[in-house]
């Protein structure tokens, strides 16, 4: 990570904006879906998204929520291309109802934000018995990808404009169970530890969007997938963690980013001109970053790459 201060080989820095990354870059003629659109980053990143022009579909959870988020960027751009659509990535059901929606408007896409996510949440499991923080943070981001990557690659032939997926990470990537991934145990309760649970999560966005980039480039398909850590931010994350969240708030002014710093890496991957052609790397302060030794497994990725599919496709 970059001091708080000083400018990467990008020219930006921890401190800078999503407006910032993105000035002078039109998005006109971009559709792009980014999920947990409603609250913290995703918001912001769907408020600039839409100042620069794209037309930016809000996949949330809460869609009242979601309505109002639109309303207040319209009052601040007007002319901003904004659609609310129900995304329930704890439910498999529910991706795939919003897939068969989306694709049903015959509008084009570019961009996939993969942003939503929860954290250091107690044990639960989602609607399809999966343990909740792998369900939501992985296994439904993985499905709604699988799900609208045709629609990307049509896209990108008839434009002939490079999509892009950005699968947003964390450096909690890094603390995991010591196998990484616990594929014969992820619901298993008795081992179950909510930070290295989310970790697990994590990393498992670094290694879908690595393999990911694997199957693109075998395909010779014109779209990329990164994956990012957007940085210690003060969001409602935090909300299952009463005593992490109290210090963060406290500290959180002098030592964490505001929200409109924390999109800023998201918006870089998404539409910066120096990203063109880049794909399985992982990004940190809107410059490249190098991930943990099992991020960059290829043999973990493929088999995770599998399991998910197992999951998301039972025979």
């Amino acid at each position: 990570m970059w001091p708080f201060w000083w400018k990467g080989p990008s020219g930006f820095s921890p401190r800078s904006t999503a407006e910032q990354v993105t000035q002078g870059i039109d998005a006109t003629g971009l559709t792009a879906i980014v999920t947990g659109a409603s609250s913290g980053i995703g918001t912001e990143t769907t408020r600039v998204l839409a100042f620069r022009g794209a037309h930016v579909v809000m996949a949330v959870r809460n869609v009242e929520s979601g309505r109002k988020v639109k309303e207040e960027i319209l009052k601040e751009f007007p002319t901003a291309k904004i659609d609310v659509m129900h995304l329930d990535l704890n439910s498999m059901e529910s991706v795939r109802k919003f897939a068969s929606e989306f694709i049903s408007l015959g509008l084009p896409l570019n961009l996939l934000i993969n942003n939503a996510g929860i954290m250091a949440a107690p044990f639960m499991l989602s609607q399809d018995n999966i343990e909740m923080q792998f369900a939501t943070n992985h296994v439904g981001h993985f499905l709604l990808t699988d799900l609208v990557l045709d629609t990307m690659k049509k896209t990108a032939l008839e434009s002939d404009r490079e999509g892009r997926i950005v699968i947003l990470s964390s450096e909690a990537h890094r603390f995991t169970y010591s196998e990484g991934i616990r594929f014969d145990k992820i619901n298993d309760e008795s081992g179950y530890n909510s930070i290295w649970a989310y970790g697990q999560s994590k990393l498992a966005n670094v290694l879908h969007a690595n393999e990911l980039t694997r199957h693109l480039k075998e395909e010779g398909v014109n779209i990329t997938a990164n994956s990012l850590h957007p940085g210690a931010i003060m969001t409602n994350l935090l909300r299952f963690h009463s005593v992490i969240n109290s210090v963060v708030t406290m500290v959180g002014r002098f030592a964490l980013k505001n929200v409109q710093q924390g999109a800023a890496t998201t918006c870089y991957v998404a539409l910066h001109p120096q990203v063109k052609g880049v794909s399985g790397e992982y990004f940190m302060d809107s410059n490249l970053s190098k991930a943990s030794s099992l991020a960059k497994d290829v043999e973990l990725a493929k088999k995770l790459w599998d399991f998910s599919l197992s999951l998301t496709n039972p025979k």
